[in-house]
């Protein structure tokens, strides 16, 4: 991409997963950030690990975080740095919480 594009969270294609929970996606060449609502019906995004970096930031209500043997309570404004293809959980301790996701490689399923 060679030029500036601006957006908002409105505007985005929005991926229904789990049950209820939405994920909306922007991305550029080498960098992306995923934007995941829990939904009504979804308390937990169960274990998987995937070959990605990921860096988690809590943008509204609180989670709790099982990844790589340790477990931590994450509230708005907090977050976690998360290694490539370690097993990582979220709960959603919160109805209506909000993760913003930082990826690296690009996780190309999210994409199409």
């Amino acid at each position: 991409m060679n030029e500036v594009v601006f957006f908002k969270k409105e505007d985005l294609k929005v991926r229904s997963v789990l049950k209820s929970s939405q994920l909306r996606v922007v991305a550029n060449e080498h960098s992306m950030i995923s934007l995941f609502d829990f939904g009504p019906d979804d308390e937990i995004m169960p274990v998987h690990k995937h070959p990605h970096e990921q860096i988690s930031y809590i943008l509204a209500g609180s989670v709790k975080m099982i990844a790589g043997g340790k477990t931590k309570i994450l509230k708005k404004g907090q977050g976690a740095v998360i290694p490539l293809d370690v097993e990582h959980e979220i709960i959603a301790l919160e109805k209506g919480s909000q993760v913003l996701d930082v990826f690296y490689p690009l996780r190309e399923e999210y994409l199409t």
